[in-house]
Order: C-alpha cells, then sequence, then structure tokens
C-alpha cells in the first residue's frame, strides 16, 4: 500500500514506529525522512521485503498470523495497520496485540459499508471496487468490516478512539463516513 497523507499526519514527530504489513516500506520510508521517526517494518512477501531493503528501511519477515511476541509491552509509540487486518484470521486478537506493543494504533481498512457497496449487494452481487478489487471467489481478504463494526470492537476490547475518519479517492470524510467513504481509519490507544 502507498501511503496516504492524512495518516502519516496522525503520526506524531520522532515517534518509534512499527508497521505491520509494510508492504514496499514507502509510508515508513516517508515517515523517517520527513517527520523523524524510526521504526521496523513487518513484512512476509519476499518482493516486498526487498523494495524495503533497497528503501533502506529496516524490515523484519514475519507472518502476521504468528502474532507479535518477539515485541515487549509498550515497545513502540505508534503500531501502524494499514489494509492488513482484513487479511488476518485472528483479527481481533491482532488488534489486541497492536495495542498492547504500541501507545497508540492507527488502522485502516476497506469499508464494507461504502454507498457503492450497498448498492452491489442490493443487486445480489458481492462488491467489487477499488478498495475491494477482488471477486468473492479469490479475494485475500478473509472478513470484510464497516467503519462502524470497528467503534463496537474497540469498545468491546477497551481502546479508546483517538481519531475516526474516512478516505475516499484521497479525500478525508468526517461525515457519514459509514456510507461515504470506502476506506476507514482509527487512531486509539488503550483505556
Amino acid at each position: 500500500m502507498s501511503f496516504d497523507p492524512a495518516i502519516a499526519a496522525l503520526v506524531p514527530p520522532g515517534s518509534r514506529v512499527l508497521d505491520l504489513g509494510c508492504g514496499t516500506g514507502e509510508l515508513l520510508d516517508h515517515l523517517i525522512k520527513h517527520k523523524g521517526c524510526s521504526g521496523y517494518g513487518v513484512e512476509l512477501d519476499d518482493a516486498n521485503l526487498l523494495a524495503c531493503v533497497k528503501r533502506g528501511v529496516n524490515v523484519i519477515q514475519r507472518n502476521l498470523e504468528e502474532g507479535l511476541s518477539i515485541f515487549e509491552d509498550q515497545s513502540f509509540d505508534v503500531v501502524l495497520q494499514l489494509e492488513t487486518l482484513q487479511h488476518l484470521r485472528n483479527a481481533e486478537q491482532m488488534l489486541k496485540e497492536t495495542a498492547r506493543v504500541g501507545k497508540m494504533g492507527i488502522v485502516s481498512f476497506p469499508n464494507f459499508a461504502h454507498w457503492p457497496n450497498r448498492l452491489q449487494v442490493l443487486t445480489g452481487r458481492m462488491p467489487v471496487t477499488r478498495a475491494l478489487p477482488y471477486e468473492w471467489y479469490d479475494t485475500p481478504n478473509i472478513r470484510v468490516g464497516t467503519f462502524t463494526d470497528f467503534g463496537v470492537l474497540a469498545r468491546k476490547n477497551r481502546l479508546k478512539i483517538l481519531d475516526a475518519f474516512g478516505l475516499q479517492e484521497g479525500r478525508v470524510v468526517r461525515t457519514l463516513p459509514n456510507l461515504r467513504a470506502s476506506v476507514a481509519v482509527f487512531k486509539f490507544e488503550r483505556e
């Protein structure tokens, strides 16, 4: 995933960052160069690992399904989990791990309740959109969620939401994000 400026803006300057599912390391590279951050990416894909190394981004090859036991409690200022939660079998456990390892977490995921998705479901089809670009039979997403669903999950797990908004084609959506945004973004901490 390439970085979005609205998400980068949520990370305080000088933070120690852990980027889970960091892809090619573009966001972490940006945070290091432009915000004085430090940290690591965690990535499974070999090609993405190579891209991180070429950028000079510290990266650890690890399957997120194995959890974050290699990291101490509160060892990072910010843990990023961008566009990864929907790919994990135990999303709730990984959310708990994100809150354990980081003083603050930032999560993003495709918002299944975005209005074009709702329309496609009303026609009897699973949505295929820019944020959800796969057919139901070949998607890497194990689950779908909505902006509202994440708020419920956060409360259940005693996470305090510090900021929440949607993204739609690079624009921040704060009014009716569950309906008007294809991507949900949450910044949170443990209560």
